[in-house]
C-alpha cells in the first residue's frame, strides 16, 4: 500500500505544481501534454490521442475543447472521416511552447532531485512496466508503448 500512496501523493502535489507554472499561459496540468504533442504533430488526428495518452475519448474533447477555447489550437474536419478533426497549434501555441517544454523539464528535475542518472533511468522503466500492467488488466489495447515522452 506504500507505493500506491507515494504515486497518490506524486501524482497529486506535482499536478498542483504544475497547475502553478503554467497559469501565466492559461492552461493547466491537464492540458500541457496535449500541447506538446499537437505542436509536435501539427494536423494529428484528436482521435490518435486517446492510443498516445490512454485517457478516456470524453477528457479528449474536453481538454481539446478548452484549448482552442484559449486560442492554442485549431480544428480542422478530416477529410476522410467526419468523425474526428486535425488539430493544428495557433500561434500562441508556438509562442509559448518552449517555456512550457521548460516548466515540464524543471517539474521533472525536481521530482529527480537526488536521483541518480541509473535510478532515474530504472524508475522510467518501472513506472513504464506499471502502465503496461494495469491497461493490460483492464483489458486496454495498447497502439505502442508510446506513454508520453
Amino acid at each position: 500500500m506504500k507505493l500506491l500512496k507515494w504515486i497518490s501523493v506524486t501524482d497529486r502535489f506535482s499536478k498542483i505544481y504544475m497547475d502553478k507554472q503554467l497559469a501565466p499561459f492559461g492552461i493547466n496540468s491537464s492540458q500541457y501534454m496535449f500541447l506538446i504533442k499537437i505542436c509536435d504533430a501539427p494536423g494529428i488526428l484528436q482521435d490518435s490521442l486517446m492510443d498516445i495518452f490512454y485517457i478516456h475519448p470524453s477528457n479528449i474533447v474536453r481538454t481539446v475543447a478548452a484549448l482552442e477555447k484559449q486560442g492554442m489550437i485549431t480544428r480542422s474536419p478530416h477529410e476522410k472521416d467526419k468523425r474526428t478533426c486535425k488539430l493544428y497549434p495557433t500561434e500562441r501555441a508556438l509562442s509559448v511552447i518552449d517555456a512550457v517544454r521548460t516548466i515540464c523539464e524543471k517539474t521533472e528535475a525536481l521530482l529527480l532531485q537526488g536521483v541518480s542518472e541509473p535510478d532515474r533511468k530504472l524508475l522510467a522503466e518501472l513506472m513504464m512496466q506499471t502502465g503496461i500492467n494495469i491497461t493490460s488488466e483492464l483489458h486496454i489495447e495498447r497502439k505502442g508503448d508510446e506513454f508520453y515522452d
